[in-house]
């Protein structure tokens, strides 16, 4: 990956003849974009959108790792599965966030990040709900465990992806890095929390209900990012 790297990549695409982002080379380069040419790191904190889409990240960060470190020993002592059998959430868990990345991911060059977060978080929500709600059917777990994945894997991508549509390119890195802390902040209380309404009421109901409030809450605070005049139609 080293030798590849080093042959093929390139810093700016451009300097190749390549024009990045998937651009029409018909549309005019920087007209479709309605964020000024550079903006400074303090603008960027500045920023309502910053703001918005980092608590949206925290929110829907919570939601995900609830279910993923404790869906085996939910299924072992809450739903009495066996240990061997309970433990093939993790695999199916897997698999099916292949399947997000591969195909979410592009979706969303397509839909925009907005409207495929929207959808994310709405089948998270559901997935989260549906566990608590679908009683001891083993074969429901696995579904709804499957489908939550689906849309678990793409999060941390397409957030990032986010930097791209609504900052200009001079601060992309430091918005995907500042991000960051959100995501891990939302993982980390996730698990504490999770596992403290889990020995304090002796089921996962209320932690896994909890989860798909944040879900919820995530959603809702990417519905009020807001397009700029001029902003390029697929964010």
């Amino acid at each position: 990956m080293v030798l590849g790297n080093a042959l093929f990549l390139k810093s700016d695409p451009e300097s190749s003849g390549y024009r990045p982002w998937g651009e029409d080379p018909s549309a005019p380069a920087a007209a479709s974009h309605a964020s000024p040419a550079t903006i400074s790191v303090s603008d960027v904190f500045k920023s309502r959108t910053f703001w918005i889409i980092g608590f949206s990240y925290f929110a829907t960060a919570y939601s995900l790792y609830g279910v993923t470190t404790f869906m085996v020993d939910y299924a072992k002592t809450q739903l009495g599965v066996p240990i061997e059998k309970a433990s093939l959430l993790a695999t199916v868990h897997g698999f099916a966030q292949v399947i997000g990345v591969l195909t979410l991911l592009p979706l969303s060059d397509y839909l925009g990040r907005k409207k495929t977060i929207i959808i994310m978080n709405s089948f998270i929500a559901a997935s989260l709900f549906g566990i608590v709600l679908s009683g001891n059917s083993w074969g429901m777990l696995c579904f709804l465990v499957g489908l939550f994945a689906v849309f678990y894997g793409p999060t941390f991508p397409i957030y990032g992806a986010c930097a791209g549509d609504y900052f200009p390119r001079n601060v992309m890195g430091t918005v995907i890095g500042a991000w960051t802390p959100f995501y891990g902040l939302g993982a980390i209380m996730s698990h504490w929390v999770t596992g403290l309404l889990r020995d304090s009421t002796g089921v996962y109901d209320l932690a896994f209900f909890t989860n798909g409030v944040m879900a919820l809450a995530g959603l809702l605070l990417i519905l009020f990012v807001r397009k700029q005049d001029g902003e390029e139609q697929r964010a």
